[in-house]
C-alpha cells in the first residue's frame, strides 16, 4: 500500500510539475501578441508613422506607401483609407452607421465578414459627447451574433474622430474607408480573454442623409 501510495503522489506531482510548465503567464501571452504584431506588420510591410507625423498630414495615411498611424493612448494602429464623404459624427446626437468588415485573427487567422454581401452589413448606433465615442450593435449583426455582445470595442471606435460619414452619391464618393491592427486591450471578449490581436478592414457610412 506504501508503494502505492508513493507511486500514486509522484505520478500527481509530476501531473503538476507539467501543468505549470504548460501554463503561460498574462505577461508571456502578451509577448507573444507584440511578437505576432511585429511580424504581421512586417510581413505586410507596413510602415508606421507617428501621431505626430499623422497630424501633419491632415489625419491622414498614405495609402500608397501603406502607412499606419500608430495611436499612442490605445496601441492601435490605424490606417485610414479614405476619410470619407459626408460630415464628421455629429456631438451630442445618436447616429446609425452602416458597417461592413473583414477580421482576421492575427494569431489563428481566423476570420468573419461582412464584406462581401452587400444585404447583410452591421448596424450600430453610435454617441458622441465631445471627444468621447459609444456604440453598441443591433442584434441582427453578425459582431452581436458572433460574440453575443452589443459592445463595440475602443478599437474599433479608434477612427472616428478622424472620418466623416455619409452616403455616396457620385463615382467621386467614397464612403469611410480604415484598416487596422488592434490589441486584445482595445477588442472585444474573445481579444481580451486570449490575448489576441485582430486585424479589420473597415467601411462605415450613414444609413440616410436626414
Amino acid at each position: 500500500m506504501k508503494k502505492l501510495f508513493f507511486a500514486l503522489a509522484a505520478l500527481c506531482c509530476m501531473c503538476a510539475f507539467v501543468a505549470c510548465n504548460d501554463y503561460e503567464t498574462y505577461g508571456e501571452k502578451k509577448e507573444k501578441e507584440r511578437d505576432a504584431i511585429r511580424n504581421f506588420i512586417a510581413d505586410s510591410n507596413i510602415v508606421v508613422i507617428t501621431e505626430s507625423q499623422f497630424h501633419e498630414q491632415g489625419d491622414m495615411t498614405d495609402v500608397s506607401k501603406n502607412e499606419f498611424v500608430y495611436l499612442n493612448n490605445t496601441g492601435v494602429y490605424m490606417q485610414i483609407v479614405h476619410k470619407g464623404c459626408g460630415s464628421p459624427i455629429p456631438d451630442g446626437k445618436a447616429t446609425m452607421l452602416i458597417m461592413r468588415f473583414y477580421e482576421q485573427c492575427i494569431m489563428d487567422n481566423t476570420i468573419i465578414n461582412n464584406d462581401k454581401s452587400p444585404y447583410d452589413p452591421d448596424y450600430i448606433n453610435v454617441s458622441r459627447s465631445g471627444n468621447t465615442f459609444t456604440a453598441s450593435y443591433t442584434q441582427n449583426s453578425l459582431m452581436y451574433q458572433t460574440y453575443s455582445s452589443a459592445s463595440v470595442s475602443t478599437g474599433i471606435m479608434a477612427p472616428f474622430p478622424y472620418i466623416n460619414v455619409g452616403r455616396a452619391r457620385s463615382a467621386d464618393d467614397h464612403i469611410a474607408t480604415v484598416r487596422l491592427i488592434v490589441p486584445h486591450t482595445q477588442g472585444h471578449a474573445i481579444a481580451s480573454s486570449y490575448v489576441y490581436p485582430y486585424y479589420y478592414e473597415i467601411t462605415f457610412q450613414k444609413t440616410s442623409d436626414l
